[in-house]
């Protein structure tokens, strides 16, 4: 099964692939390129997502879309949470091809209000809080309708996280998968 890249330019969306730089969760960069990719139906999802976003003056930022199993691992073992992670030996719908973690931003670039940041392990981060201001749950509502309107489902405890309904039955996928490796050659 191939994999889709997802650009800028044909898919209409702001690439920001968190887990190549060290603004993550770990601190570090888990990808040595900042490769960003899909399988073809979550790639026409993500489409639909920023077609049904750009009438409203918004788009899409990604943080990260197809995750190679090797790099889930890493991901783990920094932090073996199954709040907020997928366990690896059971496979995460990223590193399927069929998920991806991403925003709203502005036609200034600016990213909305979401109450928390993107990789936020923390109750607050969940879809149903309301703990954060009125204006950053109006926003997640917002990204959750545009994400739903266009065929992805949700994962209750990350606001920024959306896959394809029964994720499960796409295959597990490595970094031998992609074109190019995203991850470092050990």
């Amino acid at each position: 099964m191939a994999l889709h890249e997802i650009t800028a330019a044909w898919h209409d969306v702001v690439l920001d692939i968190a887990y190549a730089t060290a603004a993550n969760f770990t601190g570090k960069p888990v990808y040595t390129r900042p490769g960003c990719y899909l399988h073809e139906d979550a790639a026409a999802a993500l489409r639909r997502a920023a077609d049904l976003a750009r009438p409203l003056g918004l788009r899409l930022k990604v943080f990260d879309a197809f995750r190679p199993s090797e790099a889930q691992w890493v991901l783990w073992n920094f932090r073996p949470d199954p709040e907020f992670l997928a366990d690896p030996r059971k496979g995460s719908p990223h590193s399927r091809g069929v998920a991806v973690d991403l925003t709203l931003i502005d036609a200034h670039g600016r990213e909305l209000d979401m109450g928390t940041g993107f990789d936020a392990f923390t109750p607050l981060s969940h879809h149903g809080s309301t703990a954060i201001p009125e204006a950053a749950q109006r926003n997640r509502f917002l990204l959750l309708g545009l994400m739903s309107a266009a065929g992805w489902d949700f994962y209750r405890n990350e606001w920024w996280h959306y896959q394809l309904f029964d994720a499960r039955r796409y295959p597990l996928l490595s970094d031998a998968d992609l074109p190019e490796p995203m991850m470092a050659l050990v």
